[in-house]
């Protein structure tokens, strides 16, 4: 398969952000890769909704299954003890693992079909198997509503206008704040409502993928998990990540991810 055609924009941000989350810029001067770069539990998790999705599987025992098989990956407290039980019930969770790992289902449908309540729904479907609390169902669905919008070629004003309203589903995201007054007092934040506003102004400010996720990992804070959601965003809007990006990218997954990334792509990419 292509490699332009990958969807492989939320795992970037994860793999570009992961050496940054402990140690913050507050700039959009850095490389991109080093040695050090890696993929944390968000590409994991990513992985994990693409196999659940294309296999019809179940959620919560996807994600068992790979959390367990890709260990010490910087999972979050209470879902590294959800990891460790035998059970499957949810936590009452507003982490933001709900945003970062959410980006597949805003792929599912095609966007000439009107799938909205189908996308929103998903979503909460993915949501709601750990972190059922109410604001990380909305992380989760505001992310791949974004990704599904962008795809359907809505505007940047008509994305910001919708998730940052008060409608039926209750984003009502204050979205009017801007990158340069974030930055400076932004410090580490893992919930969604503390995060998923952050990443998505950061996608509204960029002029193309590079740019997004750059300003993304800007902000400071859980850099690999804004920029991951930046990043999903970003690549639905912009469609195309550099070729360089990519081939970097690619060379830290293992060949188990590559496999589901690309049947995943072949099925659901719109990507021209």
């Amino acid at each position: 398969m292509k490699k332009e055609k990958l969807i492989l924009g939320a795992i970037t941000g994860d793999i570009i952000g992961s050496v940054f989350e402990w140690n913050n810029v507050k700039t959009t001067d850095f490389d991109l890769f080093c040695d050090k770069s890696f993929f944390t539990d968000d590409t994991v998790m990513t992985v994990a909704t693409m196999d659940t999705i294309l296999n019809k599987k179940n959620y919560a025992e996807t994600y068992k299954e790979y959390g367990k098989k890709y260990p010490g990956r910087g999972y979050g407290g209470q879902f590294s003890t959800w990891l460790k039980s035998n059970y499957l019930l949810p936590y009452h969770s507003f982490g933001n693992g709900s945003a970062m790992r959410v980006s597949p289902v805003g792929w599912m449908y095609k966007p000439e079909i009107k799938a909205d309540i189908s996308t929103l729904d998903e979503a909460k479907k993915s949501s709601e198997v750990t972190h059922n609390h109410k604001e990380g169902i909305k992380g989760a669905q505001a992310v791949a509503y974004a990704i599904y919008m962008s795809r359907a070629g809505r505007s940047k004003e008509q994305i910001k206008k919708f998730i940052g309203s008060k409608n039926d589903y209750g984003f009502h995201y204050d979205l009017d704040k801007k990158l340069d007054d974030i930055r400076p007092v932004y410090t580490f934040n893992e919930t969604c409502q503390g995060s998923v506003p952050e990443a998505i102004i950061a996608f509204l400010e960029s002029n193309n993928f590079e740019d997004a996720i750059r300003l993304a990992i800007s902000i400071g804070g859980d850099s690999d998990t804004i920029a991951c959601i930046t990043g999903s965003i970003a690549e639905a809007y912009y469609i195309k990540i550099p070729n360089y990006i990519v081939e970097n990218v690619l060379e830290r997954l293992p060949q188990e991810f590559i496999n589901v990334i690309e049947q995943f792509s072949k099925q659901y990419s719109t990507k021209e």
